[in-house]
């Protein structure tokens, strides 16, 4: 390895060594136990099955008893935590700016009927390409994206919604909180561009626009086809008289009649999607209604206005009919380049789904048959922290690629090729994990005695809006547009 070389893996071997120090610090009881863990996920061969084989990785050099105590009654300083990974570097759009993506993902536990805090998770695509909820832990993640194709994240907060949790509220709470850690950690400073949150048509992004009015952030997110938004009052004419207003004309996504001119329109060729033409209407806000979320607003219900872009594709790369997609951008009169730039880091959304799938297939986060959600939330950490490990590492990792494989540039291997070198990587990091002592299992339950404490058995959470099977009614074929917020 020629000195240049030398140089080069240096400073990303030092920040790797400082996270893991940093991490190991944050793990305040069976540290060790717990690191080696991460340690055995990150080195074992294959995806991640169960955590029983974990203990058989060689980097792991306990038991199976001393791996399950850890994950059971171990405990980690999720505060710290959260701080470490705000202060790793984080990948940034063109412009400098940081573009975070939230979303919500679950942890399926139909037959865990000891599990307390189960919540009736909302699945797509399960049996008859239906839309099926199956009891589990649903988890709020947010992760910074990277520019262009890739495959990559940066996982930066986990947050378990608890029963009777309003997502709206929580999730401008969870985002409040990281955008303080990263401020205070010197990811944003005055006069940077604001900080984009890009999310789904799950989420209110009116709602939450508004509640972090007071921070510099962009809330930029997909709304359904068959809202109807408002537009600005026109200016009143002397001499009338009544009440004043509150909402101009109605502007219906499924009714092109009401749209009017386009403030912007662009059209952009792509590789993928072919011919791209984004338009965008400035200055549209959703009528509110006490009935919804709003209702704690004291006073008058707010006007929360923003800019509307629709982008139409020619093509998907699968081959299915595209169908127009609906924005919604807290910030108003956007440019030609800015419609651009906002549909474009949309898309990049997509990404945090490859970043699911990794978490879920390779690294095992949905493997074990935990009991408790406390011990959930260890695992989540752990796993968290170990993607976190395989990011500092890329700079670092060889390409061992299988013989049937393609040869991949180093700068584009992906979290599973990493994760095939990180063992070797490992021995050149600091390992502050000490050697297990010597010990002897405890004499556990009496033969022949029974179990006279069984476990408690806990129903599962069933939102409110959820109506039993006998009361449903079919969904009609020709829905209303829905015209309040």
């Amino acid at each position: 390895m020629s000195l240049l070389q030398h140089d080069a893996r240096r400073e990303p071997l030092a920040q790797l060594s400082c996270f893991r120090g940093e991490f190991y610090s944050c793990l305040t009881a069976r540290s060790d136990a717990l690191f080696e863990l991460a340690d055995a996920v990150l080195c074992g061969d294959g995806p991640v099955r169960s955590l029983a084989e974990l203990s058989l990785v060689g980097e792991h050099r306990r038991g199976h008893g001393g791996l399950y105590a850890a994950v059971a009654r171990g405990r980690i300083d999720a505060g710290r935590l959260r701080r470490a990974l705000a202060e790793v570097p984080l990948p940034r759009a063109a412009d400098g700016r940081l573009v975070l993506a939230i979303d919500v993902t679950c942890w399926l536990r139909p037959d865990a009927h000891t599990s307390p805090q189960r919540i009736l998770c909302h699945t797509y695509g399960r049996g008859k390409d239906q839309h099926i909820p199956v009891p589990g832990w649903p988890y709020s993640i947010i992760c910074a994206l990277e520019p262009g194709r890739s495959s990559w994240t940066a996982p930066l907060d986990a947050l378990r919604l608890s029963p009777g949790d309003d997502t709206a509220t929580v999730t401008s709470r969870q985002l409040r909180d990281l955008l303080q850690r990263l401020i205070a950690a010197g990811q944003w400073q005055t006069g940077d561009p604001d900080i984009l949150i890009v999310a789904d048509a799950g989420y209110d992004a009116p709602r939450l626009g508004f509640l972090l009015r007071d921070l510099p952030v962009q809330v930029l997110a997909r709304m359904r086809s068959d809202r109807v938004l408002r537009r600005a009052v026109p200016p009143r004419l002397p001499h009338t008289q009544g009440r004043p207003p509150r909402h101009g004309g109605e502007f219906v996504f499924g009714q092109p009649d009401t749209w009017g001119t386009p403030d912007t329109e662009t059209v952009t060729d792509t590789r993928l999607y072919g011919t791209a033409t984004a338009r965008s209407w400035n200055r549209l806000h959703p009528k509110l209604t006490h009935r919804s979320s709003w209702a704690a607003a004291d006073g008058t219900l707010p006007i929360v206005e923003g800019t509307v872009i629709r982008l139409d594709i020619d093509h998907l790369p699968s081959g299915a009919t595209p169908k127009p997609v609906w924005l919604w951008w807290s910030g108003t009169d956007a440019t030609p380049a800015d419609a651009d730039r906002l549909w474009q880091a949309y898309l990049r959304r997509f990404d945090i789904e490859h970043t699911f799938r990794l978490f879920k297939q390779t690294l095992g986060w949905t493997s074990p048959k935990i009991r408790t959600p406390e011990a959930a939330d260890r695992w989540t950490w752990l796993i968290l922290a170990a993607y976190t490990q395989l990011r500092l590492a890329r700079p670092l990792a060889a390409d061992r690629r299988r013989p049937w494989e393609r040869p991949t540039p180093p700068d584009r291997l992906t979290p599973a090729r990493v994760r095939r070198d990180f063992r070797h990587i490992r021995p050149k990091a600091s390992c502050p994990a000490q050697a297990p002592k010597p010990t002897r299992p405890g004499p556990g339950r009496p033969p022949g005695r029974k179990n006279t404490r069984p476990t408690p058995r806990y129903d599962v959470h069933t939102p409110r809006k959820t109506q039993p099977a006998k009361q449903r009614t079919k969904k009609s074929t020709t829905p209303r547009p829905r015209r309040t917020g």
